[in-house]
């Protein structure tokens, strides 16, 4: 098997993290004082990252044994069981919620009915009025585009020479700018009515991340880990600009793939190599568990109207139990399930 990119993985964390961070300050904060303004880019580091890994660990093994199904079925081993486990948590969630407004009620047997359309991962209805794709654990709006950036390098990807994948970056890239330019924001593609930003978001950064692996160009520097973590947050937290847009863009084009290619090229070992480790262990679980209990943090704000002094005590407390539960779900069902799926679905000779 091969080894894993150790910084990547790591960095792969620290955007997880700053994306609890970032969920927790948005339901305390309106859009234009929040003070991670720019923490809806983890999503677009997300997909620069797969794109380089999938090629990293895919594209040499399409001339062996491995088929397109097979490939889709490590993939579905690899992503589906924590889409099911958060999907089922935010169903629960949204059922026990005390704070809830009496207007989303709704009958046991239609969230039972959303439930399951939402464990396909495809749009399933709104039960929460806020228009979200996904209103029982948002963030797996970004899971589908992952699925359908997955089925396009199966189809497709693989197959493009070098001239033809800059072509596609290119195209997808002028894309991205003209939405940015245009919408002067990216934090697009969790809604319905935004629903057709949600590909645009994608397909520069995952075919970004495959051209990037495939053109072996690496960067070297000392402290790859904590100086691109640094910069994460740095970029994160900027306010937002008058050319917002801009800076959206040219976050995703220019400095995440300059990010990527210094933490594939970096070196960790010690302290900060079990951080890495810790950190990528821990980053998809935290991704996916941590929303539908934002959403019950938010509806008690809302109700309650807590004083800073109720207030930060809670959300601390939240941060740290988000980490634990992830770490509970990782251990305890997350890598059992894929386990079990792999050796289910996928014959030994194509993993």
């Amino acid at each position: 098997m091969k080894p894993h990119y150790p910084i990547l993985d790591g960095l792969r964390g620290t955007a997880a993290i700053l994306v609890v961070i970032f969920h927790i300050l948005e339901v305390n904060f309106p859009p234009e004082t929040h003070p991670m303004n720019h923490g809806y880019l983890a999503v677009d580091f997300f997909y620069l990252l797969s794109g380089f890994v999938v090629g990293y660990a895919y594209d040499d093994r399409w001339g062996g044994n491995m088929t397109v199904w097979q490939f889709l079925k490590i993939r579905f081993a690899r992503l589906h069981p924590m889409v099911i486990f958060s999907i089922t948590v935010g169903a629960i969630a949204f059922w026990v919620d005390p704070f809830r407004s009496s207007s989303f009620d709704i009958s046991l047997i239609k969230l039972i009915g959303v439930t399951l359309i939402s464990y396909t991962i495809l749009p399933a209805p709104d039960v929460r009025g806020w228009g979200e794709i996904h209103s029982l654990n948002g963030p797996c709006w970004s899971l589908l585009q992952e699925y359908i950036a997955n089925i396009l390098y199966a189809v497709t990807g693989r197959k493009l020479n070098k001239p033809a994948l800059i072509g596609l970056v290119i195209i997808s890239g002028i894309v991205l700018i003209v939405t940015a330019l245009y919408q002067n924001y990216l934090g697009l593609g969790w809604s319905f009515e935004t629903f057709w930003a949600g590909p645009v978001r994608m397909v520069f950064p995952f075919f970004g991340g495959l051209l990037l692996f495939r053109m072996g160009k690496l960067i070297r520097i000392p402290m790859t880990y904590p100086l691109c973590s640094l910069l994460l947050i740095v970029l994160f937290f900027m306010p937002r600009f008058q050319l917002n847009g801009l800076y959206d863009v040219s976050c995703i084009i220019l400095i995440f793939p300059l990010m990527v290619a210094a933490g594939a090229g970096g070196r960790v070992s010690g302290r900060w190599a079990a951080v890495c480790k810790f950190a990528g262990d821990i980053s998809y679980p935290l991704y996916l568990i941590h929303y539908p209990f934002i959403y019950i943090y938010g509806y008690w704000i809302s109700v309650t109207k807590p004083t800073a002094g109720q207030n930060v005590p809670i959300a601390i407390g939240l941060f740290v139990f988000f980490i634990l539960f992830a770490l509970a779900a990782l251990k305890w069902y997350d890598e059992p399930v894929r386990k079990w799926l792999r050796k289910k679905l996928v014959p030994t000779r194509a993993v």
